[in-house]
């Protein structure tokens, strides 16, 4: 069967921003739906970039090759991926999402510690620039994660330390 099951519903692809995933509980299949792909797009006069293709295996790692071959390219066979900012992993987890978002968001608090947050400007309106400028940071795409107890704790310890009145001078 093409696609991946859910209860009584059949997946077969999902598309967003004008990229698709492909969905199959087997390689085999996958590798098939993927070549109907390519001859189908062109036919409509797109190439397919395989350089930019992977392929994820989630869940359980065992017996799944590094790479597989589509229409004689060789196409990666990836643990975990960025896509629109987003950390995708084989866990199919939002830990490891969460734990990049953390070092992303440190990195843009560091940037700025030596020119705003050791200023003069008030604590209130280092609160509103944090809350509109480094939060977000924080928190693109937490819509998508399931966060379990431990990832709240660390969500938490990251807010903390990056509270502009622990910036001040």
């Amino acid at each position: 069967m093409n696609g991946v099951s859910f209860g009584q519903d059949c997946y077969t692809d999902l598309d967003f921003a004008g990229d698709v995933s492909l969905l199959a509980e087997l390689l085999e299949f996958l590798i098939s739906v993927l070549e109907t792909m390519a001859t189908e797009e062109a036919s409509l006069g797109f190439k397919v970039n395989w350089q930019k293709t992977k392929v994820q295996a989630l869940g359980s790692r065992v017996n799944v090759p590094s790479t597989i071959t589509v229409q004689s390219q060789e196409v990666a066979v990836v643990y975990e991926f960025v896509y629109l900012g987003s950390f995708i992993h084989s866990s199919t987890q939002s830990t490891p999402n969460v734990i990049r978002r953390s070092g992303v968001n440190r990195a843009a608090m560091q940037s700025l510690d030596n020119y705003f947050w050791k200023s003069r400007i008030s604590i209130s309106t280092k609160l509103k620039l944090y809350n509109t400028c480094i939060l977000p940071i924080f928190l693109y795409g937490c819509e998508c994660w399931a966060v379990t107890k431990v990832d709240a704790c660390r969500i938490d310890a990251v807010d903390q330390w990056c509270m502009p009145e622990k910036k001040k001078s």
